[in-house]
């Protein structure tokens, strides 16, 4: 009987851990979404809600990025609060849209207007960077503000983004890169074995690893 008792007990206890770790997996979201990008842009647009003085209020749409519709729909009432006397418990939300790259095969140069709150203070900033998304521009964004400035995304704001021409660039970065004769040689291939059974650890003759 208490070895029936011993193992009753345990096997209660792997079910209640079990039964634990299924509600602690409930309810997450994944940090990367299908296509690559942890944010996506979004087109939000919101009112404030009909009343008897105002039946048809000024409709407000805003294009933020966010890494899903949820965030999305909290970053315009936190922006549109600040700009309007418009708030989430007087206002509703009328569309939510995901925008998509047009061309997203072409490498295009896009120009970032951005606001961050440092440890000092605040600071407006233009970055360019080059890419096939505008997705992939704002993470790029996002990575290189957080390792050079160490500034977190939610201290981030977006002011205008753009598509710039080669001829506006004004990165050496950027203008690098618009060369129409451009070349990446590979000065070191090695030659490695077409096959996992040809691979030794010794070689009979000394390989030649500088190919021209």
């Amino acid at each position: 009987m208490l070895g029936d008792d011993k193992t009753r007990k345990r096997d209660s206890r792997e079910r209640g851990v079990h039964n634990l770790r299924e509600r602690k997996g409930q309810g997450k979201t994944p940090a990367v979404h299908p296509g690559g990008f942890k944010f996506h842009q979004y087109q939000v647009v919101g009112r404030h809600m009909p009343t008897e003085t105002e039946p048809s209020p000024t409709v407000y749409r805003m294009k933020v990025w966010a890494e899903d519709s949820v965030r999305a729909k909290s970053k315009f009432w936190y922006f549109l609060r600040k700009l309007r006397r418009v708030k989430k418990a007087n206002g509703q939300i009328l569309a939510v849209n995901e925008i998509f790259e047009k061309k997203p095969t072409t490498v295009k140069n896009f120009g970032i207007w951005v606001r961050y709150q440092s440890r000092t203070g605040y600071h407006n900033m233009y970055k360019e960077y080059r890419d096939v998304t505008l997705n992939g521009a704002v993470n790029q964004l996002y990575q290189e503000m957080a390792s050079r400035h160490r500034v977190r995304y939610p201290c981030i704001q977006i002011i205008k983004t753009a598509t710039v021409p080669a001829s506006a660039c004004k990165r050496e970065n950027t203008k690098q890169f618009h060369d129409a004769k451009i070349k990446f040689p590979l000065t070191h291939k090695l030659i490695r074995p077409s096959s996992r059974v040809f691979r030794t650890t010794f070689k009979a003759n000394r390989p030649t690893t500088a190919m021209f």
